[in-house]
C-alpha cells in the first residue's frame, strides 16, 4: 500500500515530500549544511501536522513606514493565530534563512532607520544574500520557495507581483509568478498590486497553468484596493474547506504548482478605494516621467510610498488592512487543511498494527509505520571508508526511551472523577515520547544545536529499542527531532519500553503499568564499541542501566579520561551506581563519577546505602582518606550555620530558611559523597539548587575565594593536600503563577542543559561567575519544560532559549 514518505531533517522536523521532481525539501537541504534555521515553534507545528500560514517581510522592510511596518508585522500574526495556526514569518537575518521569528527580529527588520541595509529577496537575490551575511525581506517569490522547502501549504501576503504596465515592450514580469509554477502552496492576497496590468497577468497565469480563484461569491478578480478590477477569475470558491480541499488535490496528484486565492478587501475600504485607484494612476505616470519604471524591484517600493504621499496616508490604513483580511483568511484555509492532511494520514496508516486514533496527538503515532530495513539501519553508526564514524557525538547519553501513554476520563458536572469499574469510559488518550536519558538527549540537543544549528547534532542517545510499532514511533520521532539515531539497539524478542499512566478526571495519578525491562538488556560491551568509535568528552548515563553495564562503562571512561555525569532517576534507582565506584576505588585519589544530579531524596538513599554495611563504602581506607584530606574545620562548620539562616528565596519568605541544610543534614551528605562524585547538583524543587564540589586548589578560580554566607555559598581549602570544598545555593527562578502545565521533564531538561554546557566548558564549576550561569541556564530550561505539554520544552531550541 502506498505511504507518506518521510525523510531525516536535521532542522529538527520532518515535512512530507511532495511527489514531483523539481520540489526540494529540508530534508536535502541541511544536511549540506543550508543556513535555514525553523523557529521552535513552527517546528513543533510542522512536525504535529498543526496549521501553519507562512508570512513574507518584504511588506516590512519596503512595504510600510515605521512604526506601521513593525505593528502590521504583530496584528498579521495575532490574527493567524486566533484562527488556530502558527504564524511563520519567513525572512534572512545575518545571511540565515529564518523560518519563524522571534519579535525582536520582526522590530530588528522593521526598524528602516537603525537596520538600513536590509534588502529584498527575489529568488536571484537568495545566494548572495546569504553569502554577504544580510538581512533582507523575502517577496513573494523567495516566500514561496522557503515555504515550500519547509512544506507549508499556505501563504498568506497582500498583494502578489506580476506583469508591469507595458510589460508587453519591457519584458518586465515578476518572478513571483514564475514560482507558482514550481511551489506547490496556496497563495492568498487581495489579487495582484493594482500598480501592475492585472489583464496581463491573469493571462500570464493561465499561461503558466496556476489556477486562480476569486475567494468571494462571485468571479470579481479583485484589484488590490478594490474589490473589482473588471477581470474574471475562471473560478471562485467562498469557504476555507473548498479552498483547503483544492490544496489537498493538488498534493493527492502530485502536482508542482500552486494556486492563487485572491480576496477582496473589506468592504468597509471600498468607498476609499476608488481614490486610491486614481492616485495609482497619478505614481504610475509619474514613474514612466522619471524613469523609474525601469529600475525592477525598485519600482514597487517606490510607487507604493508615492501613492501613500498622494493619499496622505490613507492608502496605508487600507493596505494594511487587506494584509490582515487576507490572514485572516489563509488562517481559517490553513486549518481546514490541516484536518484534512490529518485525515488522509489516518486512512494510510489504518491497516499498522499501531492503533493511531487515540487521542489528540495521534499525529505521532501514525508515524510510528516504517520498514523494519529502515529500523535495522538506525542500530548501527553511519561510517566512513575507513571505518571512522562519519560525525562524531561529544556526547553521549545513555539510558531510557521510552513511549508514554496516558490516559484520563471526561469529568462532567456534577460526576465522579474516577473510573467505573470493569468498563471503559470516554476521555483523552495521549502519546508521547519519555524516558530520563531520552529527555537528557533531547533537551542538551536542542540547546546545542540551537548554538551551532549548521553543525551535525553534537549529542547522541544510546537506548534499546524492538522491532515493534512503539521502537518504530521511537525512531521516528527521535529522527524527526532532528536528532541522531545512530544509537538505538533493536534487541529482537522483546518490547520496546512503554510507560502506560491513568489519570482521574481532574488530571490526578490513579495508577499505571511501566513495562521498562528492555533497557536491561543493554549490554556494557555494546556501548563500548560506540564510546571507543566516538571518543566523547563526555558520557551521561541514567540509573536504568544494570550495575554490572555500569561498572564495566565508568571502568573504561575513567581509563579513556571521560567525564560522567550520572543521572540517578528515582529513588529505588539511584544506588545502581555504587558497584561501579567500588570497583574503581583505590585506582586514583579522584572520584570516579565526575558530575551527579541528584534530588534529596535522591542524595539521602544515596548517602544511606553508601555508609551501609552492604556497600562499606565508607568504612574503607580511600574513603577515609579523602575526607581527612578536604581538611573540613570548625570555621566551615560555622560559614554553613551562618549560610542557613539566609531565606530560601528574596521573593517569598513563606519557603522559610536554608537550615534544612543542617537540619536534614543536606549539606554533610553531600560533602560525605564527594570521594565518589566530584560535583553534585542537588535539585531542591521550590528551594532551589545546592552545588557541592571538590577541585584543586591550583586549577581553580575558586582559590581567592573566601566563604561568603549572604551570597549564600561555604568554602574549606587544606593548605596541606590542596584539596578544596564548595557548597553553594542558587534560589530557585521564578515560575510566573498559573503558567505551569507540566512536571515532567522538568529535572531532566535542567541536566540536559548542564550537558549541553559542560560539553562545551567542562571546567564553569571551577568558576564562579561561570557556575552561577550554569546553574541559571539550567534553571530556566526547566521552566521552559514545566510551562509546556513536552516532556522537553520545544522553546530549548529558540534563540530566547537558556
Amino acid at each position: 500500500m502506498l505511504r507518506t514518505r518521510q525523510v531525516l531533517s536535521t532542522s529538527g522536523y520532518v515535512p512530507r515530500r511532495c511527489c514531483h521532481r523539481s520540489f526540494k525539501s529540508l530534508s536535502e537541504s541541511l544536511p549540506r549544511n543550508a543556513p535555514i534555521d525553523v523557529h521552535p515553534e513552527v517546528e513543533d507545528a510542522l512536525v504535529n501536522n498543526k496549521p501553519v500560514v507562512a508570512l513574507e517581510s518584504t511588506i516590512i522592510t519596503h512595504g510600510m513606514p515605521y512604526p506601521t511596518s513593525l505593528e502590521m508585522a504583530r496584528s498579521v500574526e495575532s490574527i493567524v493565530r486566533s484562527t488556530g495556526s502558527i504564524p511563520a514569518t519567513i525572512a534572512l537575518i545575518g545571511g540565515r534563512v529564518k523560518i519563524g521569528l522571534s519579535d525582536s527580529e520582526l522590530a530588528r527588520l522593521a526598524d528602516q532607520g537603525a537596520n538600513p541595509g536590509a534588502v529584498k529577496l527575489s529568488r536571484r537575490d537568495i545566494a548572495a544574500a546569504i553569502a554577504l551575511k544580510k538581512d533582507g525581506g523575502t517577496t513573494c517569490s523567495s516566500t514561496l520557495i522557503f515555504s515550500a522547502l519547509a512544506g507549508i501549504k499556505v501563504f498568506a501576503t497582500g498583494g502578489l507581483g506580476g506583469v508591469h504596465r507595458g510589460g508587453e515592450n519591457t519584458m518586465d514580469v515578476s518572478a513571483d509568478l514564475q514560482e507558482l509554477t514550481r511551489c506547490p502552496v496556496g497563495l492568498v492576497s487581495a489579487g495582484v498590486k493594482s500598480i501592475l496590468d492585472i489583464g496581463r497577468t491573469l493571462e500570464y497565469l493561465e499561461t503558466l497553468g496556476v489556477p486562480v480563484l476569486s475567494y468571494a461569491e462571485t468571479n470579481d478578480f479583485p484589484a488590490f484596493y478594490t474589490r473589482k478590477s473588471g477581470f474574471k477569475s475562471p473560478w471562485h470558491v467562498s469557504d476555507p474547506i473548498t479552498a483547503a480541499k483544492i490544496l489537498q488535490t493538488h498534493r493527492q496528484l502530485g502536482m508542482s504548482n500552486g494556486a492563487l486565492f485572491a480576496v477582496p478587501i473589506p468592504e468597509q475600504y471600498e468607498a476609499i478605494g476608488v481614490t486610491l485607484q486614481d492616485a495609482v494612476e497619478q505614481a504610475v505616470s509619474e514613474s514612466e516621467e522619471l524613469g523609474i519604471s525601469t529600475r525592477g524591484k525598485e519600482v514597487t517600493p517606490w510607487l507604493l510610498k508615492r501613492v501613500g504621499e498622494l493619499t496622505q496616508g490613507k492608502s496605508l490604513a487600507s493596505n494594511v488592512a487587506l494584509v490582515e483580511n487576507t490572514a485572516l483568511v489563509g488562517g481559517q484555509i490553513a486549518m481546514e487543511y490541516s484536518k484534512l492532511a490529518l485525515g488522509a494520514s489516518s486512512q494510510i496508516d489504518q491497516h499498522h498494527p499501531f492503533v493511531s486514533h487515540i487521542g489528540p496527538k495521534s499525529n505521532i503515532e501514525a508515524r510510528a509505520a516504517t520498514t523494519g530495513q529502515q529500523l535495522a539501519a538506525a542500530n548501527t553508526i553511519e561510517h566512513n571508508a575507513k571505518g571512522v564514524p562519519q560525525q562524531l557525538a561529544s556526547l553521549i547519553v545513555v539510558g531510557c526511551a521510552a513511549v508514554d501513554i496516558t490516559s484520563q476520563p471526561q469529568v462532567k458536572a456534577g460526576s465522579d472523577s474516577k473510573l467505573g469499574l470493569h468498563s471503559t469510559s470516554p476521555g483523552k488518550v495521549s502519546v508521547s515520547l519519555g524516558g530520563v536519558g531520552r529527555n537528557i538527549a533531547e533537551a542538551a540537543h536542542r540547546i546545542l544545536k540551537s548554538r551551532a544549528p549548521h553543525l551535525p547534532s553534537a549529542a547522541m542517545l544510546v537506548a534499546p529499542i524492538s522491532d515493534d510499532p512503539f521502537g518504530h514511533l521511537l525512531v521516528n520521532e527521535t529522527r524527526s527531532l532532528g536528532m541522531r539515531t545512530d544509537g538505538f539497539m533493536r534487541r529482537d524478542g522483546r518490547r520496546s519500553p512503554v510507560c502506560s499512566l491513568l489519570l482521574d478526571g481532574t488530571g490526578g495519578l490513579t495508577g499505571g503499568v511501566a513495562d521498562m525491562d528492555l533497557i536491561q538488556s543493554l549490554e556494557g560491551d555494546a556501548i563500548l564499541s560506540i564510546l571507543r568509535d566516538h571518543k566523547p568528552k563526555m558520557l551521561a548515563v541514567d540509573a536504568n542501566l544494570s550495575p554490572e553495564t555500569l561498572t564495566l562503562v565508568v571502568d573504561h571512561c575513567l581509563q579513556e579520561n571521560i567525564d560522567v555525569f550520572f543521572e540517578p532517576t528515582s529513588v529505588t534507582k539511584s544506588t545502581v551506581i555504587l558497584p561501579a565506584i567500588a570497583a574503581s576505588l583505590g585506582s586514583s585519589v579522584k572520584s570516579p563519577i565526575k558530575f551527579a544530579s541528584p534530588n534529596l531524596l535522591e542524595l539521602a538513599q544515596m548517602y544511606h546505602e553508601a555508609r551501609s554495611s552492604h556497600t562499606d563504602l565508607m568504612a574503607q581506607e580511600h574513603w577515609w582518606q579523602i575526607m581527612d584530606s578536604f581538611g573540613i574545620g570548625t570555621q566551615f562548620r560555622m560559614d554553613l550555620e551562618r549560610m542557613a539562616r539566609r531565606n530560601v528565596s528574596e521573593h517569598n519568605s513563606a519557603l522559610g530558611t536554608l537550615s534544612f541544610l543542617i537540619d536534614k543534614g543536606v549539606a554533610q551528605m553531600a560533602i560525605n559523597l564527594l570521594p565518589f562524585f566530584q560535583h553534585l547538583v542537588i535539585k531542591c524543587g521550590e528551594q532551589g539548587v545546592v552545588v557541592a564540589m571538590r577541585m584543586n586548589e591550583s586549577e581553580s578560580s575558586w582559590k581567592a575565594e573566601r566563604s561568603n554566607p549572604h551570597d549564600r555559598y561555604a568554602v574549606s581549602r587544606s593548605p596541606s593536600s590542596g584539596e578544596l570544598v564548595v557548597l553553594q545555593h542558587f534560589p530557585a527562578l521564578q515560575l510566573p503563577e498559573g503558567t505551569q502545565v507540566n512536571v515532567t521533564g522538568a529535572g531532566d531538561s535542567l541536566v540536559g542543559s548542564l550537558l549541553a554546557t559542560l560539553v562545551e566548558h567542562p571546567k564553569d564549576f571551577e568558576n564562579p561567575i561561570r557556575l552561577k550561569e550554569m546553574i541559571d541556564r539550567a534553571q530556566q530550561a526547566a521552566i521552559l519544560t514545566l510551562q509546556s505539554s513536552y516532556a522537553v520544552s520545544p522553546l530549548l531550541s529558540s534563540e530566547q532559549r537558556p
